[in-house]
């Protein structure tokens, strides 16, 4: 168990990654999607459009989990949380949209009623998830402490396609 403190942390909610929300369907089984998020405040925020399987999910059990996965040239990194979600509309929510869109798009593609336009449109409303449980993982660090310097090895883990 880590916090939302720890630098690992901090520096992996702060960059600009895809991360995968996991909501819960209606026969309990798990919905996942990768989403653009923005870390403020303590909270995740994910656009989203109103009526699609994870507004619905979050509609019927508040219960969420986000996880950003960092895969890079030497060791897996990343952050798991898990908390209650609810549903941003209105102006916040466009605010919080725009947010989100400006940390994955150029100001040209945001300017840009083909993309931009199209992005604020369809996601018409915000998820807000507030962590209440954090976890995470660098493998350069265990690979480190169970392969010794093997770990580092040229060649001997092929990367992930």
């Amino acid at each position: 168990m880590t916090s939302p403190s720890d630098p690992l942390v901090k520096e992996i909610v702060q960059r600009r990654a895809i991360a995968t929300l996991a909501t819960q369907n209606p026969d309990g089984s798990a919905h996942l999607t990768s989403v653009w998020f923005l870390f403020d405040d303590g909270r995740f925020y994910v656009g989203t459009m109103t009526g699609l399987r994870k507004a619905r999910n979050i509609e019927a059990n508040s219960q969420a989990s986000l996880m950003i996965d960092v895969r890079e040239p030497g060791g897996e990194r990343g952050v798991a949380t898990a908390g209650r979600a609810s549903l941003v509309t209105g102006k916040r929510s466009a605010e919080l949209n725009l947010r989100i869109h400006s940390r994955y798009l150029s100001p040209a593609a945001l300017a840009d009623p083909r993309v931009g336009g199209a992005f604020a449109k369809m996601d018409d409303i915000t998820i807000e998830i507030v962590p209440s449980k954090w976890t995470s993982w660098d493998m350069r660090v265990l690979g480190k402490q169970m392969f010794g310097d093997a770990a580092e090895t040229p060649g001997y883990f092929l990367p992930v396609e």
